[in-house]
């Protein structure tokens, strides 16, 4: 019982945030990657505004180098709903020079993201960007408040951040300025998986056990793509693994596992004593790397 009153209160929690949203912004997106918490904020506001559609867009950062599962994964659920969705690329900003594409063995397009999602910002007028950011997966994200502030260059301060006591959110913003929200930034990973199995969301395949060509390196499992590169004495070979984080492929990295279901994976994670973030090969850069990357606007 314990549990599923948990559930509900952040269910409710979350609407509570969407709703707020809708009442306090004039042009809201929600940022949607095709992974499972991007996916849970679309459920959650379909339960917010049922039996209306979802009042505001969806925009996909698309670094492509992306897993072909989660962009036919997109495209479907964006079909079935009949949602909006805006994709803007990274490779544009990198064709007019705006970014400079990086080489080398741990070359990734993961924080060339900011300038795109900060050019889409601007060419919309977004006031409020929605994502699934939540405080459990890191350091950094554990600072953030459920509405949080950036400056006219996108630019976040952790230590100069508005209070939200007793579940007062305030989304006044001056020109210029914009707001990233957080609805499930209460929320942890195991929370976001039982509710995925309780409301039987559909999910990405790659979240589930599959065989898939991979290499070693740095003990991380990297997924063997012309997207990433590759020594020569490193060694491509076949395993069984899953996803438990779904980013691009040069900075995903994936963990063995025999988890073929829901419920599967449900029992996998309450047993781990690895945090979910340990397979995101761009947070090994340094302890400060997300920090100083939402510093310069990125998400």
């Amino acid at each position: 019982m314990s549990s599923v009153l948990k559930t509900n209160a952040l269910e409710s929690e979350a609407i509570y945030i969407f709703r707020e949203v809708i009442s306090q912004f004039d042009k809201p997106v929600l940022l949607f990657s095709g992974g499972k918490d991007s996916i849970t904020l679309v459920r959650l506001a379909q339960k917010a505004f049922f039996p209306a559609k979802i009042p505001f867009p969806l925009l996909h950062v698309d670094t492509g180098h992306n897993f072909p599962e989660t962009i036919a994964f997109r495209d479907k659920l964006v079909e079935e709903l009949g949602l909006e969705l805006i994709v803007r690329n990274v490779q544009d900003a990198i064709d007019e020079g705006k970014v400079v594409e990086e080489t080398g063995k741990y070359s990734s397009r993961n924080s060339l993201q900011t300038i795109t999602l900060l050019d889409a910002i601007e060419e919309f007028k977004f006031d409020a960007c929605i994502g699934g950011a939540r405080r459990d997966e890191e350091k950094a994200r554990a600072k953030e408040r459920i509405f949080s502030v950036r400056d006219d260059f996108g630019q976040w301060d952790e230590k100069n951040q508005r209070p939200e006591l007793f579940d007062i959110l305030n989304g006044k913003i001056e020109n210029g300025q914009n707001v990233r929200v957080f609805p499930i930034s209460n929320w942890t990973e195991l929370d976001v998986w039982s509710y995925i199995e309780k409301e039987h969301i559909e999910i990405p395949s790659i979240y589930f056990s599959h065989k898939r060509k991979v290499f070693l390196r740095d003990g991380l499992i990297w997924s063997h793509s012309p997207f990433v590169y590759q020594e020569e004495d490193e060694q491509i070979e076949e395993r069984i693994v899953r996803f438990r984080t779904v980013g691009d492929m040069t900075c995903t990295a994936a963990v063995d596992s025999y988890a073929a279901t829901i419920q599967e994976v449900v029992g996998e994670i309450r047993e781990s004593t690895i945090s979910e973030r340990g397979a995101r090969i761009d947070d090994k850069r340094s302890e400060a790397a997300m920090e100083k990357r939402k510093q310069q606007g990125y998400f």
